[in-house]
């Protein structure tokens, strides 16, 4: 049986399941897109370059008739948690009769972190649907049935990022305008605080946020000019105590109502934007009040097609397990054009070489295999570096447009991983924080002390496994910094012409593809 799903808002993507497992998932942003495109007719294109047939099943995840989650809903629409919000029906699709299955928005969520997990079908679990909208807990019996058990906090997501707008001169007032970006940089901004005590005025801002019903979308960026914290500028020492404060208001909220009302110590699933925040999946997983806990790489809206796909494969089979999957499930390199051999020279790719390369200070792209579904780079669309100087992040934010604030991520060989970092062991994913061991780490380490830390293994990655251990045998140390290959706002590189303006403009030293390094001639 193939069932072909699709989410059709932003994060749009095509997920193909087969016989329980996950054969690809390319999404509308990868290729060099706008981040957080929605289903073009590009993306059809493509996704048809993978088809080899019609599919048996169509699945459609369920979205709106415009941005905001209340407007008209489309096939099953944003909101509804039960059973009988999935719907089965049959269709004609060119020429053939096929199965059409619809479900919701959230229970995308819910099924996408059900079935990638690794908690096997008939044990039950608590999930967290956390996102722009939805901040709501469930338990999935099991019989698959789904039980809200309550919603702590509207809006968890959009208020998140609303505070970084507030403090942000550059950010319009406009009712219904929102900044995707916003809640990453807060989270960077957050590491910041000490958290001193709250002053009056940013108690008010806080709580008028976590008050505020349809925020995004009701409430433009003016009605807080009374606050000092308004156009504040986001750099600014006492907005990001503030940021600290408020990242501690939003999960104290939702852990007080887990502590008070999830007490069976099942596993917990997580999904949903909100599941991008390291700090919070940590204190989820340090919390003690859960077995486990899972979060799956594709946590945001790029796991919504996947997620009623397998709704859709549990309604016609009984199984909600994808019992074979990949997070390396896009799309192949595009070499649409050969590297100008007047700007790279190329080179049969040897490890070593390439260590050694970084080791002296070089800069790379990484490209290999099929890019990683989701947002975050996992070694095959990837820029590396040595992970040792404060200079070295410099530079990489400078190569990535990004404020010098943010954070730099690293790659780690799963058997180092806790010789450096606290509790890392494995991390395949990347969606934790971990307390730096090593003082030699400096290009890693956040000014908390903390490093989004994702862990390697010989079977997950073979190509950046060995590279880390031709790194490890030359430094010492299997880590390299680790930040995603992309224009600032688009999606991952996945095409040489791409590839080449990038390293290019951007000064970068060199590159690998495939099977070929490429270093940039000296002038």
């Amino acid at each position: 049986m193939q069932i072909l799903a699709m989410k059709a808002g932003h994060d749009g993507n095509f997920a193909l399941l087969e016989d329980h497992a996950l054969r690809w998932q390319i999404e509308a942003e990868k290729d060099s897109f706008p981040r957080y495109e929605t289903i073009t007719a590009d993306l059809l294109v493509r996704a048809g370059k993978y088809l080899e047939g019609i599919p048996d099943v169509i699945a459609v995840s369920g979205w709106v008739k415009g941005w905001h989650s209340v407007e008209p809903p489309v096939n099953g629409g944003y909101f509804g948690w039960a059973e009988d919000c999935g719907r089965l029906s049959s269709m004609r699709f060119m020429g053939r009769d096929i199965q059409l299955f619809t479900s919701t928005h959230e229970r995308s969520h819910i099924f996408c972190s059900y079935g990638l997990s690794p908690f096997p079908q008939g044990e039950p679990c608590y999930a967290l649907v956390w996102e722009g909208n939805l901040g709501c807990f469930y338990e999935i019996g099991a019989d698959l049935s789904v039980t809200r058990l309550g919603w702590p906090l509207v809006d968890p997501g959009n208020k998140y990022a609303q505070l970084f707008g507030i403090a942000d001169p550059t950010f319009p007032s406009l009712k219904g305008h929102f900044r995707f970006s916003n809640a990453g940089k807060l989270m960077a901004l957050a590491a910041f605080s000490k958290r001193t005590p709250l002053d009056d005025d940013g108690r008010r801002l806080l709580d008028a946020l976590i008050q505020a019903d349809g925020l995004v979308k009701n409430i433009a960026k003016d009605e807080f000019s009374w606050s000092r914290y308004y156009n504040i500028g986001v750099t600014d020492p006492a907005f990001m105590e503030l940021a600290g404060h408020f990242s501690d208001m939003i999960y104290n909220r939702f852990y007080e109502f887990a502590r008070k009302h999830l007490t069976k110590g099942l596993p917990l699933l997580i999904s949903g934007g909100c599941g991008l925040n390291c700090e919070w999946n940590s204190r989820w997983h340090d919390s003690g009040l859960f077995a486990d806990v899972f979060v799956p790489p594709c946590t945001n809206d790029t796991g919504s097609a996947l997620g009623t796909a397998v709704e859709a494969q549990a309604r016609l089979t009984g199984n909600a397990k994808i019992e074979h999957w990949s997070v390396y499930a896009g799309e192949n390199f595009v070499e649409d054009i050969p590297c100008p051999n007047d700007t790279f020279t190329a080179e049969p790719l040897d490890e070593n070489v390439v260590a050694n390369f970084i080791a002296t200070g070089g800069i790379i792209a990484w490209v290999q295999g099929q890019y990683e579904m989701g947002p975050r780079a996992l070694g095959n669309r990837s820029i590396l570096a040595a992970p040792f100087s404060a200079e070295t992040r410099d530079r990489l934010n400078a190569i990535k447009k990004r404020e010098g604030y943010r954070p730099v991520a690293c790659i780690c060989l799963e058997e180092e991983a806790t010789r450096h970092f606290d509790g890392a062991s494995p991390s395949p994913y990347m969606l934790h924080f971990h307390h730096v061991r090593d003082a030699q780490l400096g290009a890693v380490t956040h000014v908390d002390n903390t490093c989004r830390v994702q862990t390697v293994n010989a079977s997950q990655n073979p190509p950046m496994y060995r590279l880390l251990n031709a790194f490890s045998q030359r430094t010492g140390y299997g880590v390299l910094c680790n930040t995603s290959l992309n224009f600032n706002g688009r999606g991952f590189i996945n095409r040489m012409s791409d590839l080449i303006t990038y390293v290019e403009n951007t000064g970068m030293d060199g590159f690998v593809v495939g099977n070929h390094f490429y270093r940039r001639r000296l002038s």
